[in-house]
């Protein structure tokens, strides 16, 4: 990281400025009492997630895990985006297929495996369109608060992509085989009240009051026994987990996301979107 947490300051309200992380696309403060935030802040790119955010995520959440101190977490956007999801538009189209999967594969998911192992309860406050890449950090999270404008999605099937087979798994954790299918196989957006009639998200607020509301519930959670919140996300987490997948099909799931890093359709795909049109696929 660029910035040691501990100078964001003190852990009451306004306790310092908060700490620049990822150069400055990654913010990290403490802005009420036992609750860390982390303010993903990379507006050029509709805070998409590169090396230096997700880098800085897998360093921060391990750190904030300090005794009793900090006892909720909370992931926000800056602006009125959550995350866009991945940052690969920009890869140059030589190095194409190393570069998207060095950042798919490795940086993103050891920052969502930070997350999902996190002790403490993580809420994410969504407070604009939330896709991709930063649906699956949502989805990673604990909790889900969404600003109740928000637009949600997976767009793999519209870029060429192959989501790994563990962020999958916490999708069909969160919204079972069917909803997970929806929402992969059509590649569509839905509304936040629709992300919460599937399970999706917990609850939405409006969009003026989402940073409030957010506190509050951060707040509420924090104040509770840390003994308590520990031990049930834990036994929470082992009682769900379903059993691990026998070692050649997770080879197999592997190498079927590996390649599509190498297709021409992830490259059209990528294109298409940046161009703003519709791709041409060719199944290669």
């Amino acid at each position: 990281m660029t910035a040691d947490p501990a100078d964001a300051g003190g852990k009451g309200p306004g306790g310092g400025e908060p700490a620049s992380l990822a150069g400055g696309k990654l913010l990290l403060d403490y802005p009420v009492e036992a609750v860390a935030r982390l303010t993903i802040s990379n507006p050029e790119r509709r805070n998409a997630l590169d090396h230096d955010i997700l880098d800085a995520l897998a360093e921060a959440l391990p750190w904030l895990d300090r005794g009793i101190e900090i006892r909720c977490v909370m992931i926000t956007g800056a602006g009125e985006t959550f995350s866009a999801g991945y940052d690969i538009a920009g890869l140059a189209d030589e190095t194409f297929a190393e570069d998207a999967e060095a950042l798919v594969a490795h940086p993103f998911h050891a920052a969502m495996e930070a997350i999902s192992a996190h002790p403490y309860p993580v809420l994410a406050a969504i407070n604009g369109h939330c896709l991709g890449g930063g649906l699956e950090l949502a989805v990673r999270c604990d909790l889900r608060l969404s600003a109740v404008s928000a637009k949600l999605g997976m767009p793999p099937a519209k870029l060429g992509l192959i989501y790994g087979h563990t962020g999958l798994r916490k999708f069909i954790d969160v919204v079972g085989y069917a909803r997970t299918k929806e929402l992969f196989l059509t590649g569509r957006t839905m509304s936040a009240p629709r992300a919460m009639a599937i399970g999706l998200v917990n609850d939405t607020a409006p969009d003026e009051k989402l940073a409030e509301t957010a506190l509050e519930l951060a707040a509420e959670i924090a104040s509770n026994a840390p003994l308590s919140m520990r031990g049930n996300k834990r036994a929470i987490e082992a009682v769900g987990s379903p059993p691990p997948l026998d070692p050649d099909e997770e080879r197999e799931l592997i190498e079927l996301r590996r390649s599509c890093f190498t297709s021409e359709d992830l490259r059209e795909g990528v294109r298409a979107f940046a161009e703003r049109r519709k791709p041409k696929w060719t199944g290669r």
